[in-house]
């Protein structure tokens, strides 16, 4: 099915080029005064320069070429040029319906499909996910769900924090603590279980790190101690694999609370092999040379309108850094994966690091020159002082105590209005919760700070989940209500009808949109602009069940097709959600 805009691009197109018009001037939108038309095409202003015409004259030209088919009437011209386009009602109907039949509703799947790798995760393991972790796995699922519907073959991987100094600090501060454990000793034979707590490792990681800061001989251990692990000491392998058991079990517990899936689970250490034959490979192609002790490789380029330092292979020392570390996982995904993009959800204060690694990684082959190598970069969730989000004695929180305190708020929300029984006020605040959450944090665009609201984000009211969520119940309401009032033969109505309202129009000239919305969305990498396809959607929808009696209706045929646009309606909207990674409850 093609969409509705690709449809009138391809009509104005062949009018403006019949017309003698540049056609790359002709592209439509959607009208900002929807009284006067569904679409416009402002063309004609661009063109009046070039072509020395009035774009009045440019407009009334094409539109003489125009041929609106059976899809639109014929165009009026307002104003200084705009061209006016209207749909018609007979359009509205065919197309509605032939989405209601497709399992895709009218979005088609991409005619030349990539291989994607999505990194959104990027925690630190043997420490607790806290809300600065929020933000890249909720976009990141968002980007990988949406990608993957368009056709595309997407993998999302977590991109763990696994080998660094702060297992040097764990691995230091235990030693001390517990001198006993086998891990510490020359003995080969290690515990089948960890004799460790998650709970432990959640204390020790910060008291060690705050320990560091201040006490040189600790640190010093704590970095040997790193070295000795990397290096293969056997007793500290065998410490490090209990901790990733510990950790990786549980990020996979808060993880999916938040309904964000990784299809690769790997780590930093899953490319340190790697590392030392790339480090080698650089310097004797002649990319990487010494610089006071470091390995680096100049990635600055003649049109740089600001610095960019060289980027860091190795440090004096011998040891790796983030950089080194992603060039190597990029190497390992070219080899078991030849992507053709990749793309890093993370903070937009890595833009600097990202722009590095990246030119690296072209200009030294480490991936091919056509590789798409993207930063989607996010703002930060930030209180309402307008700082980053933190607990109210201004500690960092916890991403199972923010979701655990919203959880919280939203079943008294729900206990308010209804009569349910514990265990399903507990199930369906989980549900709307989730939808607050995440609806709250994907309306803003990805890179912009947002300010958290417990309170905003869970009305029922206004741009919320809970609003989008209370929307998709009403309609299931209705729909139970006409499955239980009509006959087996009238259950499924397959088609609706042409819009004798105008709040039936708006409501099917919104749904129509979907599959435009969809492919800008994908191709933008633009959760936000799904967001606010279905508050629009949503907002037409209410308009419509306010001005139209649909149960009570008593001629049969109107009826059918009120429920078929419902049917639709719910089926667009559960595919948004879906998308965006939460559900809809069935009752509220």
């Amino acid at each position: 099915m093609q969409s509705l805009e690709k449809q009138l691009n391809e009509k104005i197109t062949k009018a403006f080029a019949a017309a003698g018009i540049p056609a790359d001037h002709a592209a439509v939108k959607m009208s900002d005064r929807s009284e006067l038309a569904d679409y416009q095409c402002n063309g004609a202003m661009a063109a009046a320069k070039a072509m020395h015409m009035a774009p009045r004259d440019i407009a009334a030209n094409a539109a003489a070429s125009f041929d609106g088919g059976d899809l639109c009437e014929n165009l009026e011209i307002a104003g200084p040029g705009f061209i006016n386009i209207k749909i018609k009602p007979a359009a509205l109907a065919a197309m509605t319906t032939q989405m209601l039949s497709d399992d895709r509703q009218g979005v088609e799947e991409i005619q030349t499909p990539k291989k994607i790798i999505v990194d959104y995760g990027g925690p630190n393991v043997a420490k607790p996910l806290h809300v600065g972790h929020l933000r890249a796995a909720i976009i990141g699922e968002a980007v990988k769900r949406m990608l993957r519907f368009a056709g595309h073959e997407v993998v999302g991987d977590i991109h763990m924090g696994d080998w660094g100094y702060q297992m040097g600090l764990i691995i230091a501060s235990m030693e001390e603590e517990s001198p006993e454990y086998p891990y510490f000793s020359d003995q080969k034979n290690m515990p089948e279980n960890p004799p460790f707590t998650l709970s432990d490792l959640e204390r020790i990681y910060p008291e060690a790190s705050a320990r560091a800061k201040q006490d040189e001989p600790f640190r010093e251990r704590a970095l040997e101690a790193t070295h000795q692990l990397q290096s293969g000491r056997p007793g500290y392998r065998a410490l490090w694999r209990h901790i990733m058991e510990l950790s990786v079990a549980d990020l996979k517990r808060n993880y999916a609370n938040l309904n964000v899936h990784f299809d690769w689970w790997k780590g930093e250490s899953d490319v340190q092999d790697l590392i030392a034959p790339m480090a080698a490979d650089l310097k004797e192609k002649g990319f990487a040379y010494v610089d006071d002790g470091a390995l680096i490789v100049d990635v600055a380029e003649p049109e740089d309108k600001k610095e960019v330092p060289p980027c860091m292979i190795l440090k004096s020392d011998g040891s790796a850094l983030y950089a080194t570390t992603d060039l190597a996982t990029l190497l390992d995904r070219e080899k078991s994966f030849q992507p053709d993009q990749v793309i890093y959800v993370v903070d937009k204060r890595q833009g600097m690091h990202f722009t590095q690694v990246f030119r690296c990684a072209k200009k030294t082959g480490i991936v091919p020159q056509e590789t798409e190598l993207d930063f989607l970069g996010f703002g930060t969730m930030n209180g309402e002082d307008g700082q980053p989000y933190k607990t109210r004695e201004g500690g960092v929180m916890r991403l199972a105590d923010l979701i655990a305190q919203i959880n919280d708020y939203m079943y008294e929300k729900v206990i308010e209005n209804n009569t349910v029984t514990e265990d399903e006020a507990r199930s369906t605040a989980q549900v709307i919760a989730l939808a607050a959450l995440k609806y709250g944090d994907l309306s803003n665009q990805a890179s912009k700070d947002y300010i958290f609201s417990i309170e905003r984000f869970a009305s029922f009211d206004g741009n919320t989940g809970p609003y989008l969520l209370y929307t998709i119940v009403r309609i299931k309401s209705i729909l139970e209500k006409y499955a239980v009032g009509c006959g087996p033969e009238m259950n499924t109505p397959a088609q609706t009808n042409m819009p004798e309202s105008e709040s039936e129009r708006a409501l099917m000239l919104e749904l129509v949109r979907f599959p435009d919305v969809i492919t800008d969305s994908c191709v933008a990498l633009a959760p936000h602009r799904i967001c606010a396809y279905l508050y629009a959607l949503a907002g037409k929808f209410n308009a419509f069940y306010r001005d139209v009696k649909i149960l009570s209706e008593p001629d049969d045929q109107k009826k059918s097709g009120y429920i078929a646009l419902l049917k639709l309606t719910q089926k667009v909207m559960e595919r948004g959600i879906d998308l965006l990674g939460f559900e809809a409850p069935d009752r509220m």
